[in-house]
Order: C-alpha cells, then sequence, then structure tokens
C-alpha cells in the first residue's frame, strides 16, 4: 500500500515511520533540532507548493527521509487508515 503525500509524491506505507503535525511538532526544541539536522544532512524532500502542514518520516534500507506536506497529519493518517493499515 501507498500513501499519497501530495503534489503527486507517494510513500510506501511500510517505510513510513511517523506522520507529525507541524504546528504541534515544532513547538519542541529537539523536534526542531531534528528537522535543521534533516536538512543540513539533505534528507528533507519538500512535496509542498503551501504552507507546511505535516511532516512524515521515512526509513527504507537503512537510509531516512523526511518529507514536508501541505496536507494536514490527520488527513494523512485518514488515508492510510482507510488502506486498512494502521499506523
Amino acid at each position: 500500500m501507498y500513501l499519497h503525500l501530495g503534489n503527486d509524491v507517494v510513500v510506501d506505507l511500510k517505510t513510513v515511520v511517523g506522520i507529525f503535525d507541524m504546528d504541534n511538532t515544532t513547538v519542541s526544541y529537539q523536534t526542531r533540532n531534528f528537522l535543521a539536522a534533516a536538512q543540513k544532512d539533505g534528507i528533507v524532500i519538500d512535496v509542498t507548493e503551501d504552507l507546511p502542514k505535516s511532516f512524515i518520516v521515512t526509513e527504507e534500507n537503512g537510509k531516512t527521509s523526511v518529507y514536508i506536506s501541505s496536507l494536514a497529519s490527520r488527513t494523512l493518517y485518514g488515508r492510510a487508515k482507510s488502506d486498512n493499515i494502521i499506523i
């Protein structure tokens, strides 16, 4: 099963580590540091043309990627859940 993140980008649900709300999680110093380090490491993939609402962390074959999406985390969770996948 795949999860559509917006702008014609999909990821395999098996690789999704977490779906995070941008407003709620970026309040934390640790989350801001994580996102800054991910940006510095070049693993951030921006799939939005609008205001970012969520970020999705994936891991495949030991490689971590962070996707920035304009879709709400609740919307993404609903899409994943509708495919009978619980994350």
